[in-house]
């Protein structure tokens, strides 16, 4: 009898246990500073979505120290961000219409948020990934690398 009852909390206390699901979603912080928090985010190649909440902890606004978070292949990051400038604030400091970009958020300033979203399945499994802030001069501090991992 006691090992009934055993067996049955043993039970219970299992299906108590939420079931291990992949993280589909990442927070990040900007900072007056060029600073991201993260230097490194990895996504599940489960996610058939994955976000990424861009926040900006500081308090200057978007035209003197704005970011974004912006995706792409490791090699394209400095011909992105080049061709952002010209593009300007107004595009997000992203040329309108650019291939080689996966994913990018809006520019925000000091308490301002955004977020974007993306299909994983986009992403080569050995592929070389970086995300960086597109802002005039941040790139060259601001970035980080993302990892496609099972």
């Amino acid at each position: 009898m006691l090992r009934h009852r055993l067996a049955a909390l043993a039970v219970l206390a299992f299906a108590s246990v939420p079931a291990l699901a992949a993280d589909c979603t990442v927070e990040i912080e900007g900072n007056d500073a060029m600073q991201f928090n993260k230097p490194a985010i990895e996504v599940s190649q489960s996610c058939k979505e994955f976000t990424v909440k861009l926040k900006h902890s500081g308090k200057m606004p978007k035209q003197a120290m704005g970011h974004n978070w912006v995706l792409a292949k490791t090699a394209d990051v400095q011909a992105i961000a080049a061709d952002g400038i010209a593009a300007g604030l107004p595009q997000n400091y992203v040329k309108a219409g650019d291939a080689r970009v996966v994913a990018h958020t809006k520019i925000v300033g000091g308490g301002e948020s955004d977020s974007v979203s993306f299909a994983p399945a986009k992403l080569a499994a050995d592929g070389s990934y970086t995300y960086f802030c597109s802002f005039p001069g941040h790139s060259t501090l601001m970035k980080g690398t993302l990892k496609l991992v099972k």
